[in-house]
């Protein structure tokens, strides 16, 4: 099994967590908890150390990794205004990228 195929058997999970600053972290994992807790403790993203205390304020189940890939990209190409829109529920995934 290639790591690809790996990755595919999974639900895969959209987060959005907000730094003390305010900033919007957006990304992508199987286990959003235990991700959240790894960013927490400054392993994972470079972007996050040092701007704790993070508060994760948006979770999504996406589903496959490729789709959940393609939405991170495309959720983190957002204005702030927008992401904010999303985490009130005010707008949903389904409708920021209907085709």
């Amino acid at each position: 099994m290639t790591s690809a195929s790996k990755q595919e058997k999974y639900d895969w999970h959209l987060y959005i967590i907000r730094c003390s600053n305010g900033d919007l972290y957006t990304g992508i994992s199987t286990n959003v908890h235990r991700r959240l807790e790894q960013h927490m403790n400054n392993k994972g993203a470079q972007r996050l150390k040092g701007h704790g205390p993070l508060k994760l304020v948006y979770e999504q189940f996406i589903g496959s990794y490729s789709k959940a890939l393609r939405i991170e990209y495309k959720i983190k190409k957002l204005k702030k205004e927008n992401k904010e829109k999303l985490i009130k529920g005010e707008i949903k995934i389904s409708n920021l990228f209907e085709k």
